[in-house]
């Protein structure tokens, strides 16, 4: 019975999507992630998916040959920098939607439908992937970085009236809505400057529960360490702030 609905459900959101005439890019920051990518590209549904490009940031180990191995359009960008990888793959596709995922394997490929369904029903200009509202297995979020999301989050609530639960980078967006919020943060504060400027400006905001999973290979170049914990928080809290009183955004 549990095939029969996921058949069911997987047939009437490809519906949707070729009747919406939406293509949609899956854009991929990644740093040396040999380890992961290719069960990751695996797991990606290509009906789903029209294109798909990795924005390596100098990988020197096997990422781009695996990449390109699997179909998927590679652009290197010299400059380090989370944000600057997700704006570098936006500018690099005139798909009407986009999906950001890491190249981790944290992140559950077979939820971007989860993610898609709203925007392909008109019901969202962005959906989050919630982690927190989802499932986390054991070992896969230390607690420094649950904490941190739920302060973020938190934090959102109280100053932006957005009632979400986590600040996951894996989401869907309307290109189009995206290119007008002149994104700024080209580290850490890229994923929260968009939900926070999204919020100022009342784009229609969904959360749908993800699963997260133990990265499958290295280390995470923020939790792993502490100084990328360190350097994230002070870059999302100091985003959150900095948008809450800006005049521009209204």
């Amino acid at each position: 019975m549990a095939n029969n609905w996921y058949h069911s459900t997987w047939k009437r959101l490809l519906f949707t999507i070729r009747e919406s005439r939406l293509n949609v890019a899956l854009v991929i920051p990644a740093l040396n992630e040999e380890e992961s990518l290719g069960a990751v590209l695996g797991q990606v549904d290509r009906n789903l998916v029209n294109e798909i490009i990795l924005v390596d940031g100098g990988s020197i180990d096997g990422t781009v040959a695996i990449a390109e191995a699997n179909g998927v359009r590679v652009i290197q960008e010299d400059q380090r920098g989370y944000g600057r990888a997700c704006a570098v793959g936006v500018a690099n596709t005139q798909s009407e939607v986009i999906v950001f995922m890491d190249a981790d394997g944290a992140d559950d490929p077979t939820q971007i439908s989860d993610l898609l369904t709203p925007i392909m029903r008109d019901e969202a200009d962005m959906v989050l992937g919630s982690r927190l509202a989802g499932a986390i297995s054991p070992g896969a979020m230390p607690w420094h970085q649950k904490f941190g999301n739920q302060l973020s989050a938190g934090m959102i609530r109280f100053l932006y009236g957005l009632p979400i639960s986590d600040l996951s980078p894996f989401r869907a967006v309307l290109r189009s809505k995206l290119q007008e919020l002149d994104m700024q943060e080209m580290t850490y504060g890229w994923p929260t400057e968009m939900i926070t400027k999204a919020a100022r400006r009342g784009w229609r905001i969904l959360e749908v529960p993800v699963n997260y999973h133990p990265r499958i290979g290295g280390r995470s170049k923020i939790s792993g360490t502490v100084r990328g914990t360190v350097l994230a928080t002070y870059y999302i809290m100091r985003t959150i702030i900095k948008f809450s009183w800006s005049k521009d955004l209204q």
